[in-house]
């Protein structure tokens, strides 16, 4: 009997014990302030992400009717006409790249609006803008988009996807009813804009240019210094082993692979990981989406940046800023620009400015005259050593300079720009009677 008893209060023992611990387990919660302080990195992001299609955007969008050329920069005009475009619904995509003979002539001809990017685009990446009905359809880069407004006429909605550096030809069709709402719009009010005019560089290439003297404004600008701490946490892996130190006003920051410099005087941040692999192919679209991300991964977009330039062999892609009213900026230095140059799984170069144009001072701002495109074209051609195959554009926009060492004022100097084998130079008003000056 008192076995028995023993047997049953062991029992009672282990099953009490076996309760205990099991609400122990479902009620356990660990300590993870040692982990939260020690191991995780907050999210760093200095200003917003932003959409894909205000960084892939045109810079320049010509109307050809009845042997006129009319075109647009502005960015506001640009927005509207592109957020109409974003509706429409794109089918029967195909390649007439062997069946066109005369790729300018399409891309120029009678009835046709012809909206212009700064570079080449692949299609996959795009269609996070555009609508296409089919889920596969061929992969291509283009850099033009050409809207045939005549055949809405015939019933028929062709849109081209072009691209003028490959000379490769894509056509799509939209509904009719689409392109004859895009010509009350926007084609028919046409000569609203600037008027163009036309220069055959070469065979292959017509450089449109603005007719007559153009009123652009001067602005200056106060910036602002970014965070160097912010973009420390947001580049490095692991920024708790980050050293920083300074030397004649440049910070440096540097762990076992990787440094960042940013120089006070320059106003420019440098960031290298010369450890990263870059032996392998990259394409297109890895290279542009992952630059993408990468920036909107800590807000870097700090002022209106647009995508200006890929090279794939050098794995390397560019951002250019822009004015408001949707002119590029240019800066011998760099500091207009973004660039990134990658590596398989890792960024190796990241160039950029520390600065954020965010306080124009409205007293200061000049409205100025520029000389005429045609006065431009002819002092360019005047030139001994001036090729015209060698002309790829010709266009208006702005020189950053520094206005003010004291107070670090920015100035926004409007001025003729030309890119010329793929190096942009400036043409100012005094360079008219003078020497040219490179850029790049």
């Amino acid at each position: 009997m008192r076995y028995e008893n023993s047997k049953s209060v062991i029992l009672i023992v282990l099953i009490m014990v076996s309760i205990i611990l099991t609400w122990n387990l479902w009620t356990y919660q660990p300590n993870f302030d040692l982990m939260e302080n020690n191991d995780y990195v907050a999210e760093v992001t200095l200003k917003e992400k932003r959409e894909l299609h205000k960084i892939i955007t045109p810079d320049l969008v010509l109307f050809h009717h009845n042997g006129q050329h009319r075109g647009t920069t502005n960015a506001v005009e640009i927005d509207k006409m592109m957020n109409e475009i974003r509706k429409w619904s794109f089918y029967d995509v195909e390649n007439l790249s062997d069946n066109i003979e005369d790729i300018k002539a399409l891309v120029h001809g009678n009835g046709n609006a012809e909206i212009i990017f700064p570079a080449d685009i692949p299609i996959e990446i795009y269609r996070g803008v555009l609508k296409f009905e089919e889920k596969r359809i061929p992969a291509f880069n283009f850099n033009r988009i050409v809207i045939n407004v005549e055949n809405s006429e015939k019933g028929n909605g062709i849109v081209y996807f072009i691209s003028s550096d490959y000379q490769r030809v894509y056509m799509s069709h939209i509904s009719p009813g689409l392109l004859n709402e895009f010509n009350r719009n926007f084609f028919k009010n046409a000569m609203q804009y600037q008027p163009y005019f036309a220069f055959d560089a070469s065979e292959q290439r017509t450089v449109f240019i603005p007719d007559g003297n153009v009123e652009m404004m001067e602005y200056k600008y106060l910036p602002v210094v970014l965070n160097s701490e912010a973009f420390k946490e947001a580049l490095f892996s692991d920024p708790s082993f980050v050293q920083r130190g300074t030397i004649s006003q440049v910070e440096e920051y540097s762990d076992v692979s990787s440094k960042m410099t940013v120089d006070s005087n320059t106003n420019m941040l440098h960031y290298i990981n010369p450890n990263a692999d870059s032996k392998y192919d990259e394409n297109a679209y890895d290279l542009l989406m992952r630059s993408i991300d990468f920036i909107n991964g800590h807000g870097g977009w700090t002022d209106p940046y647009r995508y200006v330039a890929k090279d794939e062999k050098r794995k390397s892609v560019k951002f250019r800023l822009y004015s408001t009213e949707g002119y590029p900026v240019f800066n011998g230095s760099g500091l207009s620009e973004i660039q990134e140059v990658w590596g398989r799984n890792e960024i190796t170069k990241y160039v950029r400015p520390n600065i954020a144009l965010e306080l124009p001072l409205t007293t200061e701002m000049v409205k100025v005259t520029l000389p005429s495109g045609t006065e431009v074209l002819q002092f360019l051609k005047s030139r001994r050593s001036f090729k015209p195959e060698l002309l790829e554009q010709l266009v208006l926009g702005y020189r950053m300079t520094r206005a003010d060492d004291v107070n670090k004022l920015i100035l926004l100097e409007p001025a003729w720009f030309y890119q010329y084998n793929q190096v942009w130079g400036q043409i100012t008003k005094e360079d008219l009677g003078g020497a040219l000056h490179g850029l790049e």
